[in-house]
């Protein structure tokens, strides 16, 4: 019994939560606020209907108090004919009518306390309505205006999520970045210091390279002559000066 109250608590609890959250507030708001208006409306055709039934037997009354008139004065005509007994039985008619009538006239009272009851209900309630409606549609705007913040707070989330995923991209592209300005800047000290032209050199054949070390020899011992010649002819110049 135990683990069957845990579970039947447990599928409640989901239940509720899954019911929590289809549940629009804002339907739910309006459609209560169908109901008021269908039991408004009820209430606005009691008071009609209470209406047509207190014309109706005023309508009735109206009719008796006439047939009490009309036998009130048949009474009065037997009289005057010397029929006594025509005279009396108008007035046993007139009697019952008589009885009728106050009846009839109870009845419509008792009606007019009840419209009055059901008209009072109505603008109570018409009131309380009125009111549901207006408070209805300030929560509908807060709910929708929650809505639209916990929508933003969801994107400005996400955005973050997805910044930070920017960010550890840069932060790698950079370091990427710094790697390759080092081996750029060591193939470019290699190249001053004319390691990598020693490396190059290594592929050339021996008569190349005799070759270029005559030529630079060559060379060498030229500028050693033009030296010495400009060094000799400074001398002379100074020997002259001297004469």
């Amino acid at each position: 019994m135990g683990m069957l109250s845990r579970m039947s608590t447990i599928v409640k609890s989901k239940m509720n939560r899954i019911l929590d959250n289809a549940e629009d507030p804002r339907e739910t708001l309006d459609y209560s606020y169908e109901q008021q208006l269908e039991m408004l409306r009820n209430v606005k055709r009691g008071v009609v209907e209470m209406v047509a039934a207190k014309r109706q037997i005023q309508n009735q009354a109206d009719k008796v108090r006439e047939n009490v008139a009309r036998l009130e004065g048949q009474a009065r005509q037997a009289l005057e004919a010397g029929r006594e007994d025509l005279a009396r039985l108008a007035l046993e008619r007139k009697h019952t009518s008589v009885v009728e009538l106050q009846g009839l006239d109870e009845q419509i009272a008792g009606m007019e306390v009840e419209q009055e009851k059901l008209t009072q209900a109505e603008q109570r309630l018409q009131a309380k309505v009125a009111a549901f409606r207006s408070k209805k549609e300030v929560i509908k705007a807060q709910y929708s205006a929650a809505q639209a913040q916990v929508r933003i707070g969801s994107a400005l989330s996400g955005i973050s999520e997805e910044m930070g995923d920017v960010g550890v991209a840069v932060q790698r592209a950079e370091t990427k970045t710094d790697n390759m300005r080092a081996k750029a800047g060591a193939i470019d000290e290699l190249v001053n210091s004319g390691v990598l032209d020693d490396v190059a050199g290594g592929s050339k054949d021996d008569i190349t390279r005799e070759l270029e070390k005559m030529s630079a020899s060559q060379s060498a011992e030229d500028e050693l002559a033009a030296l010495k010649a400009q060094v000799s002819a400074k001398k002379n110049r100074a020997s002259e000066d001297l004469q």
